[in-house]
């Protein structure tokens, strides 16, 4: 792709750029623009294993993630060699947990078929697993120098200011790539588009934009009619339906507690769980004590509420004891649970029925409340 780069364009990337390599963050998966000018390459690994993680997380929530996998697994080789069910475990928390599955699937492909080498060009990284055209562009340009429009929701936010554009999103996304596509330089194209990501994320922020700080404000249409804060245009949300259902927190004679592996496809697909009814986005799941995998004499705890991407959860929790259970599982100690592959949803349900347990307590990042497929 080569870039129609005019002199508004030129003037818009050189003024962002100028800006990025004097506030450019400091990220453990990037390379600084100062030592990009002195010839160090980023790391196509670091780039793929961050952007798969950011999707739909917060960077701060990601920064401690990529930093285990990194120290569990240093290299591409390395992912691929790993059990699924230890990349499960190190996952979890991080939510969309389809990505963890998708991540180990492009693992084992890059390693075996392209000797641990990704792909440089977009449409060949959009071949690979849990690849699509946001991420198949950011590598590209970040990790391989190509000019690519890597179009996120920050880049999406700077862009539709700048234009003062009026089409609502999804469809705004094309114009943004639009742009993206001509004002990305050939000289510096992974720069520039983390420049714009740096942009969106500290001065074009969704609610309390610092417009005055902006390197690109002279000329952004929105700053001038003062109505940053209706870009991007928005539909109204479809409202959420709250589903039900109950969650049993079995413990034995020596503290440990029941846990089970889920089916591998669907919501929260291969991960750890205690017993559950089936609940999903488009139904409601058994409740009470009847509902229970086995009989014993159910104590209720404090209910928990979820929110997945397309529904909120209310769960009932119940808590018994029983020393013996039949089919797949096994009993964990409370203080072995860190080490499962539990998602935030279930260390609720266990924290409700446990106060004491020895767990990370849930937190409150949009990437963790979102745990789904």
């Amino acid at each position: 792709m080569v870039c129609s780069m005019d002199s508004n364009n030129i003037a818009f990337s050189t003024a962002l750029l100028d800006w990025y390599d004097r506030h450019a963050r400091v990220l453990p998966w990037r390379i600084s623009p100062g030592d990009r000018k002195q010839g160090v390459l980023p790391d196509p690994y670091h780039v793929w294993l961050s952007e798969v993680m950011l999707q739909q997380t917060t960077v701060a929530t990601v920064k401690n993630y990529f930093d285990k996998f990194v120290r569990l697994w240093p290299q591409i080789k390395d992912l691929a060699s790993a059990d699924i069910e230890d990349v499960m475990k190190a996952w979890a928390g991080l939510g969309y947990y389809s990505r963890a599955r998708n991540l180990k699937a492009c693992a084992d492909i890059v390693a075996r078929d392209m000797d641990g080498r990704f792909p440089e060009r977009p449409e060949d990284l959009k071949k690979l697993p849990g690849i699509g055209d946001y991420t198949s562009a950011a590598i590209a340009s970040i990790a391989f120098g190509q000019v690519a429009a890597v179009v996120d929701g920050n880049i999406e936010r700077v862009v539709t200011r700048y234009l003062a554009n009026p089409t609502p999103l999804p469809k705004v996304k094309k114009d943004c790539r639009v742009f993206m596509s001509d004002a990305t330089p050939e000289d510096r194209p992974g720069d520039f588009v983390q420049a714009m990501m740096d942009l969106g994320a500290t001065i074009c922020t969704p609610k309390n934009p610092a417009c005055s700080l902006c390197p690109v404000n002279a000329d952004c249409l929105a700053g001038q009619q003062r109505s940053m804060l209706h870009f991007p245009v928005k539909l109204p949300k479809k409202r959420k339906p709250t589903r039900k259902g109950a969650v049993f927190v079995l413990q034995n004679s020596n503290g440990s507690i029941w846990l089970q592996k889920r089916a591998n496809k669907g919501l929260l697909g291969g991960m750890t769980e205690v017993p559950t009814t089936d609940w999903l986005a488009s139904k409601d799941g058994a409740t009470g004590s009847d509902a229970a995998p086995v009989s014993t004499e159910w104590k209720k705890r404090e209910l928990i509420r979820h929110t997945f991407t397309h529904f909120h959860l209310e769960l009932e929790v119940w808590h018994g004891h029983v020393d013996t259970m039949t089919g797949d599982g096994w009993w964990s100690m409370p203080e072995e649970l860190p080490t499962e592959a539990l998602p935030s949803v279930f260390k609720k349900a266990i924290a409700s029925a446990l106060p004491d347990a020895f767990l990370p307590e849930p937190t409150s990042t949009s990437g963790n409340l979102h745990d789904t497929d």
